[in-house]
């Protein structure tokens, strides 16, 4: 069983950073492929970023490539998404995901525990 807490959210301007933390309980996180996904109001949710056991292989979603960074501290059972150059598109409720599978994988369903979301709101 592993428990996940976002944090870091907030509101923000078109251009502005920010960083999102989660915060994972167990003894075996660095046994979890981790993601971030997001969902925006009446859309469905969207795979934003994941990241393998070490932190070897990254994947991101084609609309925050080469603007948001994950990177994760299995010292610390912590994943982190670093969102540079925010866009008011990029507003949405953020969850982090954690899979037990091997691979890393873009889809929902193949996440098995998820946070309680954290709020970011970028304006234009």
């Amino acid at each position: 069983q592993v428990q996940l807490v976002e944090s870091g959210g907030g509101l923000v301007q078109a251009g502005a950073s920010l960083r999102l933390s989660c915060a994972a309980s167990g003894r075996t996180f660095s046994n979890y492929v981790m993601g971030w996904f997001r969902q925006a109001p009446g859309k469905e949710r969207e795979f934003v970023a994941a990241i393998s056991w070490y932190g070897v292989r990254t994947y991101y979603g084609e609309s925050v490539k080469g603007r948001f960074t994950i990177s994760r501290d299995n010292a610390k059972n912590t994943v982190s998404l670093q969102m540079n150059s925010l866009k008011p598109e990029d507003t949405a409720v953020y969850y982090c995901a954690a899979s037990r599978r091997v691979e890393v994988s873009t889809l929902t369903t193949a996440y098995n525990y998820w946070g309680q979301g954290t709020q970011v709101t970028v304006s234009s």
